[in-house]
C-alpha cells in the first residue's frame, strides 16, 4: 500500500508538472528537432549540390576540349541558374569566357565575365576585372576598361590591376598617368615575378624610369 502510495505521489508530481510546463516543453523539443533536421538537410543538400556541380563543371570541360563553345555556354548558364552559390559557378563563367574570346564572340565573353566579377569570390572577382578590362581595351572602350577595374581587389591581385591601367592610360596617350600607373604596378610586384621584367618595359617606352633597388649596394 505504501508502494501504491509513493507512487500516486509521483504520478500526480509528473501530472503537475506536465500542466505547468509540458507545453512550453514540447515546443522546445519540436524546435530542436527541426533545427537538427534543417541543419542535416542543409548539410545533405549542400553535398548534393557539389556532386552536381562537379559533374556539370566537367561537362564544361569536354565541351572545352571539343571546342563546342555554344555547349559552353550553355553549360556555364545552367552552372550559374542552377549551383550559383558554389566556387564552380565563377571557374565555369572564367572558362567559359576564355572560350568564347577564343571564338570571338566577344559578347558572351564579357557576360561571362561580368558574372564572375559580380558573383565570385574575392580572387575570381579580382581575375575577372583584370580581364573584363583587357577585353574592353582591345575594343578601345577606354573608360569602361578603367570602370570594370574599380574596387578593392585581394594584395596579391594589385599589381596586375595596376599594370592594367597602366596599359588602357597608355593606350589613350595619358603617358603621365601610364607611367604612374606602371610604377604602382612594380611597387606591388614581386621582385622574383617573372612579370615585372614586362612592366619595366612598358615603363621605359613611355619614358619612365623603373625606380632604383633600395636593396642594391
Amino acid at each position: 500500500m505504501a508502494y501504491d502510495l509513493e507512487e500516486q505521489e509521483q504520478i500526480a508530481s509528473l501530472k503537475a508538472w506536465w500542466d505547468k510546463y509540458g507545453n512550453a516543453t514540447t515546443w522546445v523539443l519540436i524546435a530542436a528537432l527541426a533545427s537538427y533536421s534543417g541543419w542535416t538537410y542543409w548539410k545533405y543538400h549542400q553535398r548534393n549540390e557539389a556532386t552536381q556541380a562537379s559533374a556539370l563543371y566537367e561537362e564544361l570541360q569536354s565541351a572545352v576540349e571539343a571546342k563546342d563553345n555554344a555547349k559552353v555556354l550553355r553549360a556555364a548558364g545552367d552552372m550559374e541558374a542552377k549551383f550559383g552559390g558554389t566556387a564552380y559557378a565563377p571557374m565555369a563563367a572564367l572558362v567559359a569566357a576564355k572560350s568564347a574570346f577564343e571564338a570571338n564572340d566577344l559578347k558572351s565573353a564579357k557576360a561571362q565575365l561580368q558574372w564572375a566579377a559580380d558573383h565570385g569570390a574575392e580572387e575570381f572577382k579580382a581575375v575577372a576585372k583584370i580581364r573584363l578590362a583587357g577585353v574592353l581595351l582591345d575594343e578601345k572602350a577606354y573608360p569602361e576598361a578603367l570602370k570594370a577595374l574599380e574596387g578593392d581587389v585581394p594584395a596579391q591581385f594589385a599589381g596586375a590591376v595596376a599594370d592594367r591601367k597602366g596599359d588602357i592610360l597608355a593606350a589613350q596617350n595619358k603617358l603621365a598617368e601610364a607611367r604612374t600607373a606602371y610604377q604602382a604596378a612594380l611597387a606591388a610586384t614581386d621582385k622574383k615575378n617573372p612579370g615585372r621584367q614586362l612592366i619595366q618595359m612598358k615603363l621605359e617606352a613611355i619614358g619612365g624610369t623603373v625606380p632604383a633597388d633600395k636593396g642594391a649596394a
